[in-house]
């Protein structure tokens, strides 16, 4: 079989970290080839550069979506002057190339076969990652998690067309230097607004030993910077037990290896990486549980026992006018955003299943709500002991879990998730996607309103950033 691979870049990251792992665990099976943006410094097969993939920027004038069509189609048939197989397209529902959909669509009038494995969708809040067009239909979709699988299935895909693909998972190795940053619990993530980064400081009041916390990595988006800058300023002024940029100081290896255990607070993840990597290393992971993903993993025999699925706060405390106000303008300007219509949208419904017995999730709040939450827990003890009744697991909140449990986890996980399982995986789809013509699309306002829902709906993912 005869594989490419595209996506608008192969720089270091998830996605391209992806595209590495299915080369290597086809690669006595498949010939393959890649095509991006820009060549990178090494990759593991013949890579293309073709310019109009990349991602838009002001200063780099695009390509018509023609050109850069028969410059895929040419460095395939350069390849292989058959064509390919497959042409295997990461990620093509984020607007990181404003052509790219109209390069697919005529790729696939040109006769190629295409798979699109989604890793994100822009419409779990990314307004700026939207293509208002029409996805490409009559083709074959991927993802990587049931929760995908389910939410395609119900804005029109069919079974036969779309394939469920998880991810694999590589060990954390476990035996490095000592790391000289001593009593801390690791945080091992870039600090995004998603990594809800106020949860975890949150907890580090709670922590049973007085543990540091400590985040490993900074963000990157401007948007995400301010988030994070005012995180910083909060720590300082509060005087709280916590570590930024720990991985700019230690060797992250040893992070992971003298740690005491390791937390997420993560309120969206596409796999889930963090609930099964830990494991991996010996060490347990503890925090916030994401259901909807974290399903997958249970019903192979992964047990989360140290996760938790909320942290509920007295919506006095924020104030429940400020609360509805906040959640009723950030519906109406992502329905903006993204071409939609809020008049039909019941937000006093949204707003009662959101504050159920007049709590809410700290996690589905933003940064605003956060400090003065956190403020209040710091500044008096009756605050503290009423929200430890409310949530009896931060009264032992040590990470603390069997050495057996670790073990079992680490086994199932390397079982389920290595490359043995993904190569056959990934092989059966390729022949079925060979064997099978599908038609379907995908209904878009049902995608949208499949992720903007009272169960979904998440002020850190889906308001802008704004400091107090």
């Amino acid at each position: 079989m005869k594989i490419a691979f595209l996506h608008y870049h192969l720089k270091t990251g998830g996605v391209t970290t992806v595209i590495r792992q299915q080369i290597a665990a086809i690669r006595n099976d498949c010939d393959t080839i890649a095509i991006a943006g820009e060549t990178p410094p090494e990759f593991p097969v013949h890579i293309t550069a073709v310019p109009g993939v990349a991602y838009n920027h002001k200063s780099t004038p695009s390509s018509s979506p023609e050109v850069t069509a028969s410059q895929i189609i040419d460095s395939i048939k350069k390849q292989w002057p058959e064509g390919c197989d497959i042409l295997h397209v990461h990620n093509p529902l984020l607007a990181k190339n404003k052509s790219f959909l109209k390069v697919l669509k005529i790729l696939q009038a040109e006769g190629i076969t295409l798979f699109l494995q989604i890793h994100d969708f822009a419409e779990d809040g990314r307004p700026l990652s939207y293509f208002p067009e029409e996805y490409p239909a009559d083709c074959h979709y991927g993802v990587i998690n049931s929760r995908d699988y389910r939410i395609l299935l119900a804005t029109g895909l069919h079974k036969k067309g779309l394939h469920m693909i998880s991810n694999m998972v590589n060990p954390l190795g476990n035996k490095t230097a000592d790391c000289k940053l001593k009593d801390f619990v690791l945080y091992p993530v870039r600090a995004i607004r998603r990594k809800n980064i106020g949860e975890a400081i949150l907890l580090s009041l709670f922590f049973k030993n007085g543990e540091l916390l400590a985040i490993t990595l900074p963000p990157n988006s401007q948007s995400d910077i301010s988030s994070y800058n005012g995180w910083r300023k909060f720590i300082k002024r509060e005087n709280l037990n916590v570590e930024f940029e720990a991985s700019a100081r230690h060797d992250f290896p040893a992070l992971v290896n003298g740690s005491k255990y390791l937390i997420t607070t993560s309120i969206t993840e596409g796999f889930g990486f963090s609930f099964l990597e830990p494991w991996t290393a010996g060490k347990a992971i503890s925090g916030r549980k994401l259901p909807d993903i974290t399903v997958d993993f249970e019903k192979k025999g992964i047990r989360l026992d140290t996760l938790y699925t909320d942290i509920n706060i007295p919506v006095d405390w924020i104030g429940k006018k400020n609360l509805y106000e906040k959640i009723k303008t950030t519906i109406a300007a992502n329905c903006r955003l993204f071409g939609y219509s809020s008049e039909n949208i019941d937000i006093e419904k949204i707003f009662e299943k959101i504050t159920v017995k007049n709590q809410v999730d700290f996690g589905m709040l933003d940064e605003n709500f956060q400090k003065l939450i956190i403020s209040k827990v710091l500044s008096s003890e009756k605050s503290s002991d009423q929200l430890i009744s409310m949530n009896p697991f931060l009264l032992n909140f040590n990470g603390s879990t069997s050495i057996d449990l670790i073990e079992q986890n680490k086994n199932k996980i390397l079982k389920n998730y290595g490359i043995k399982v993904y190569r056959n995986n990934l092989l059966s789809i390729y022949k079925r996607i060979q064997k099978n013509k599908v038609v379907q699309n995908i209904d878009k306002a049902k995608l949208f309103f499949m992720f903007l829902n009272p169960e979904r709906l998440n002020l850190l993912k889906w308001s802008n950033y704004v400091e107090q």
